[in-house]
C-alpha cells in the first residue's frame, strides 16, 4: 500500500515538480502522508490536502484507505 500511496502521488505531481518529495506510513487502512512540493506554492492549506487527496482518491474510493493524515509543505517549510 505504502508504494502505490507514494506511486500515485509521484505519478501526478512529479510530472510538475522534479524536486518532489512524498513520505508515507502505512498501518492498515490509516496512512500519514507527508508531500513537499513547490507546486504548493501560493496555495492555502486546504488547497494543498485537496492536491493530495486527488492524488489517492482511488484508494480512499474502493477502501483500502480509511483514514489519512496528510502534511503538504513547500520545500523550505520542512
Amino acid at each position: 500500500m505504502k508504494e502505490e500511496i507514494i506511486k500515485s502521488i509521484m505519478d501526478t505531481l512529479g510530472a510538475r515538480d522534479d524536486n518532489l518529495v512524498v513520505r508515507a506510513e502505512v498501518d492498515g487502512n490509516r496512512a500519514n502522508i507527508e508531500v513537499s512540493s513547490t507546486i504548493f506554492e501560493g496555495m492555502r492549506q486546504v488547497g494543498r490536502h485537496q492536491a493530495v487527496y486527488a492524488c489517492i482518491a482511488d484508494l480512499i474510493a474502493d477502501g483500502r484507505l480509511h483514514a489519512v493524515n496528510i502534511r503538504a509543505s513547500l520545500p523550505e517549510e520542512e
